[in-house]
């Protein structure tokens, strides 16, 4: 590609949210530059009032996609522009079919460049599912818009800090149906996935924890068979199967992520959303990465929404976004030794 640094798509989100503030105030940091070739993928208006907002008189490269290997000017931006139809942003925190519109064709001509490997990998800045649905998308989300469109056989999220790495059964699903034991070949996969992702953030032989589905892990049977019926005989298969990973519990899921957070376990397995997000946003809000795991392409992104409340205020914290474009640029860099 033209340079050692790897060269990471980075969209800019539902124009009404945070998503290019942050993005901007990231590529202010010397570190995230040093680590990569960041290409912007997104409405030039968008990013234009970002730019304007954050006090940042930068001057923009919008290019082509048969351009992609060339490097910015020092100081510049390299954009691919992705433009909102009607020609203007909406205003900040608003609603509309036209954000979650650009925001998701944003993501795919992104996830597009990857596939192609015109690019080692993609951030995605916050997108809103309301928008999103507004604008005639059914996904629930990233994920499963970037399942779709990679056409993988079999994802999960993992929210990755320094001190919690939890990955999830369930993503985006509602309580009630989160609630249904998982199929052996789900936990499986998950458990595999999981594994590899620990392998490359650098923990050869990952311990991996999996929390319970039921209070106290079904506490013998007590609260649920869960554990009994489902759980550890996939646990079991998964020692089974490998060497080169401890995999154990299940555990109940009020104490596990302590023991976790103390360095007890590399990574927790969580049943549903709510359960591997609290602790994380609990302990790590402004330092932890979502990652796509099973996809053929790297994606990471900040572990947080829109912000309607907060958007065009200037306030946003980019910490979430420096951590993901460097942990997308860490993961290209390793993928590329490997290669």
């Amino acid at each position: 590609m033209g340079s050692s640094r790897p060269l990471i798509a980075i969209t800019l989100g539902d124009p009404a949210g945070i998503g290019a503030e942050v993005v901007v105030k990231a590529l202010a940091i010397p570190a995230v530059r040093a680590a990569c070739r960041p290409l912007l993928v997104g409405d030039a208006a968008t990013l234009c009032r970002a730019l304007e907002l954050c006090g940042f008189d930068w001057p923009l490269d919008i290019i082509e996609a048969a351009a992609l290997d060339a490097d910015p000017s020092p100081g510049r931006i390299a954009l691919l522009d992705v433009p909102i139809r009607s020609g203007e942003p909406p205003p900040f925190g608003v609603l509309s079919a036209e954000a979650g519109d650009v925001a998701v064709r944003a993501v795919e001509t992104a996830c597009d460049l990857a596939l192609a490997g015109r690019v080692a990998g993609i951030v995605t800045a916050p997108l809103n599912k309301e928008a999103m649905r507004l604008a005639g998308y059914a996904y629930d989300g990233h994920t499963e818009l970037l399942a779709v469109r990679t056409g993988a056989g079999g994802v999960c999220m993992l929210l990755a800090g320094e001190r919690l790495r939890v990955s999830h059964v369930t993503g985006h699903r509602a309580l009630r149906e989160a609630a249904l034991p998982p199929s052996a070949e789900r936990l499986r996969q998950v458990f595999t996935l999981t594994a590899a992702a620990l392998r490359r953030l650098g923990f050869p032989k990952p311990r991996i924890a999996v929390a319970g589905l039921n209070p106290h892990a079904g506490e013998g049977g007590l609260f649920g068979s869960e554990e009994i019926e489902v759980l550890a005989p996939a646990i079991a298969a998964a020692q089974a199967a490998t060497a080169d990973c401890a995999i154990s519990g299940p555990y109940p899921a009020d104490t596990i992520f302590r023991r976790a957070a103390a360095g007890e376990f590399d990574g927790v397995v969580a049943m549903y959303h709510d359960q591997g997000h609290i602790p994380v946003k609990m302990i790590e809000f402004d330092s932890a990465v979502n990652v796509t795991l099973g996809l053929p392409i790297i994606r990471t992104s900040p572990d947080h929404g829109t912000a309607f409340d907060i958007a065009g205020k200037g306030v946003a914290n980019p910490a979430n976004m420096i951590a993901a474009i460097r942990l997308a640029a860490r993961m290209a860099s390793h993928a590329d030794a490997e290669g």
